[in-house]
């Protein structure tokens, strides 16, 4: 049986409670008892995991009120309702308006024990069903925010759904516009965390005498200008997550204070000596390799580690060129909402021109083009794209495609034809002979 899942007795009666948790308790069923339907309500939250068993003869409100108003919280909640001689026809028509099962005064413990058993299964059952569900549209949620069928972000949707509730600390890798902060809200919309706070701040755009009132806060009168208290990005973060875009931008002598309150869980304003407990999660995200600068000493290697507890790196657009049309579709219809016009149509010159490009400026620079193209500007030069027969033709764009698609598989396998085949999905002959057509390096 699921540890979570327990019974509530709600019985006016010690001497009748004090017997049924004892008869749950030698079969090892747990167990909480109260004594009327007002303290059952306060116990049971909105994560309630258990089953209910009540009397129906209660002071204040009955057992049958509170049975209508559990059902209105959670329909799934089995409630088990105790009768007296007499209420046998009440019982009856509470099952009708939902309870799970009735038993008469006097029951045998047996019958207690078989009674709880069989509504314990029901209530597991459907929180796995309940789990599923939500587990599943989480997933179709996260496909429809993090876009893309490549290998590289099936992978990453996959482990931000692993690690998205278990509330370590993570580090984001990748080059300027791959999506780092796309990925850290997932992170904390598909957590526990999802109803606080998500605090965003680029630890680049502050300057540094200002960065320590940002994120730690300051009491009145802390230091010249600071005329009321400010509750820093940390604090506000509390029972939520807090987003650290280019960590690598972060002063030194902050980072030691940083460290400080990812071990002890607490802080300190500026101008006080009065810790602040807080709880939140870290996200940091780096376009730089933190621990090449720490190795440097131009970042702490002690918060490096602390930070990344879990890394997700994200592929530059380059690497992921099977995804550039999905992408541009996807911004292009946004883009069309947006201006309120209809989507042009994407040609095969446009198309090729796409899969030709380097994308220097990865999603966030193709999101820009979508939108030059939305709005049937002259996008590919503007882009440094080539367009209106000044670029290569369709072959030649469909070769360059091709080309750097085998370079970026070669690269990530380290030169090894078989793997790199077996990643193309294509046979090891056709890869060795496009890798001479190209005069690429493998092995």
């Amino acid at each position: 049986m699921n540890d979570s899942l327990r019974v509530l007795i709600v019985e006016d009666d010690p001497h009748v409670l004090l017997g049924c948790q004892q008869a749950l308790s030698l079969e090892d069923i747990p167990s909480d008892g109260v004594g009327s339907a007002e303290e059952a309500l306060q116990c049971i939250g909105d994560d309630f995991a258990g089953i209910v068993i009540s009397d129906i003869r209660l002071p204040g409100i009955d057992g049958l009120e509170l049975l209508a108003q559990l059902k209105k919280r959670d329909p799934s909640l089995p409630v088990v309702l105790i009768t007296g001689h007499g209420d046998i026809s009440m019982a009856v028509g509470a099952m009708r308006d939902g309870a799970y099962d009735f038993m008469e005064k006097p029951f045998s413990p047996e019958r207690l024990v078989d009674v709880a058993r069989r509504a314990l299964e029901q209530r597991a059952l459907a929180r796995e069903v309940s789990a599923l569900r939500r587990q599943l549209a989480g997933r179709q949620a996260l496909e429809q925010r993090i876009i893309g069928r490549s290998p590289a972000m099936q992978e990453l949707r996959a482990l931000i759904e692993n690690v998205a509730d278990t509330g370590a600390n993570v580090l984001i890798e990748g080059e300027t516009g791959t999506g780092k902060e796309l990925v850290a809200r997932c992170l904390h919309d598909f957590s526990r965390r999802h109803n606080k706070q998500f605090v965003a701040l680029n630890c680049g755009g502050l300057p540094e005498n200002l960065f320590e009132s940002e994120i730690f806060g300051h009491e009145a009168h802390a230091f010249t200008g600071a005329g009321k208290r400010r509750i820093g990005k940390i604090e506000h973060a509390n029972g939520g997550s807090l987003f650290l875009d280019e960590i690598e931008s972060m002063p030194l002598n902050l980072q030691i204070k940083l460290l400080r309150v990812l071990q002890e869980h607490s802080l300190e304003r500026l101008g006080s000596n009065q810790s602040v407990a807080v709880d939140c999660r870290v996200i940091a995200a780096t376009k730089a390799d933190l621990d090449e600068l720490g190795r440097a000493g131009q970042f702490r290697s002690d918060l490096y580690y602390r930070l990344n507890v879990v890394t997700l790196e994200l592929p530059p657009l380059r690497e992921r060129r099977e995804d550039i049309n999905l992408l541009f579709e996807h911004f292009l219809q946004l883009s069309a909402l947006r201006f309120d016009r209809p989507a042009p149509e994407l040609d095969r010159q446009t198309l090729a021109s796409l899969m030709a490009h380097d994308w220097p400026g990865n999603v966030r620079e193709l999101r820009n083009v979508a939108e030059r193209f939305a709005l049937g500007l002259p996008v590919f030069k503007k882009s440094g794209l080539a367009s209106d027969g000044e670029g290569p033709g369709f072959a030649e764009a469909v070769e360059a495609f091709e080309r750097n698609l085998l370079v970026a598989a070669l690269e990530r396998h380290d030169g090894n034809l078989s793997q790199a085949a077996q990643a193309l999905h294509m046979a090891k002959t056709t890869l060795f002979d496009k890798v001479k057509k190209y005069g690429l390096q493998g092995g």
